[in-house]
């Protein structure tokens, strides 16, 4: 059993890594040092996503880096690397998945917050929640065109190849943007279909980006009355952070005629499954 779990199914550029990083600060709440674990997309969808070379260049990119030893405090260290060797170790499987998570007191809910967790098949959830005590999951939308400019951006930068934003012609920039690693993260009907049709309606919970941006401490305490928990006192410092922002850039007049059809689409499906869209979606 995985004890409580809360997952984010978060659409990528759309907010998850700012609340995971406020939500870190409530003592309730457990979160490992890698935000995205992608268990249940290796589990149901694709094992290559959690092959010993990604876990490799992940961990060595992140986490076996340098400690100054006159300032690195040694239990931390200690601990990081404990918890380096379990996400280093094999199989990959439910026990792997468990052993991620160290609650301390007082901690009720192991979170994981991967964007791939959208993207799994209906009938995983069922089963995900057959194996926990308590599921509960946070699904989080933007403005599509919004989303998806901000998106092609931030990969751009990721694979160095922003200059590509200069060179490219209209169709080039359109092509890019519609490959499925980025553009099925802005299928919002698509994904809450599935979590409608696989999720009773108590263990499950909508925010839009633009809500959470304009006032978050109200987007922090719907999150912690759906979990059942007490409101934390969090940092004021961190409500005016953004984390993982994509590198400013503004959006092509053509690139918002390409997808005019499409984005209107996705609208139409989210308010089609009863949720009033944000005033800033149009």
């Amino acid at each position: 059993m995985f004890g409580n779990l809360f997952l984010s199914v978060g659409a990528m550029k759309a907010g998850t890594t700012w609340l995971s990083m406020m939500l870190r600060q409530h003592p309730a709440l457990h979160f490992t040092p890698e935000k995205e674990l992608h268990y249940f997309y290796h589990r149901y969808v694709s094992a290559d996503v959690l092959s010993d070379r990604q876990r490799l260049a992940k961990a060595q990119a992140q986490y076996l880096r340098r400690y100054d030893p006159d300032k690195a405090n040694i239990a931390v260290v200690r601990a990081r690397l404990d918890w380096v060797s379990d996400y280093l170790s094999n199989p990959v499987d439910d026990s792997w998945y468990r052993r991620l998570f160290r609650l301390g007191p007082g901690q009720i809910y192991a979170c994981d917050f991967s964007n791939l967790n959208a993207h799994l098949p209906a009938e995983a959830w069922p089963q995900i929640a057959a194996g926990c005590d308590r599921l509960k999951v946070l699904y989080t939308m933007r403005d599509p065109l919004d989303r998806l400019w901000s998106h092609v951006r931030f990969h751009l930068q990721f694979t160095g190849q922003s200059e590509m934003l200069d060179r490219w012609k209209p169709p080039q920039l359109r092509d890019f943007a519609r490959q499925a690693h980025i553009w099925n993260n802005g299928e919002y009907g698509r994904i809450l279909r599935r979590l409608t049709k696989a999720l009773p309606a108590e263990d499950r919970l909508v925010l839009f980006y633009e809500d959470i941006h304009t006032d978050p401490l109200a987007g922090l305490r719907r999150i912690e009355a759906f979990l059942g928990l007490e409101p934390h006192a969090y940092d004021p410092a961190g409500f005016a952070r953004r984390h993982a922002a994509s590198p400013p850039r503004a959006m092509p007049d053509g690139f918002k005629r390409s997808f005019a059809a499409d984005t209107a689409r996705i609208k139409a499906e989210v308010a089609a499954l009863g949720f009033a869209l944000p005033q800033a979606w149009s």
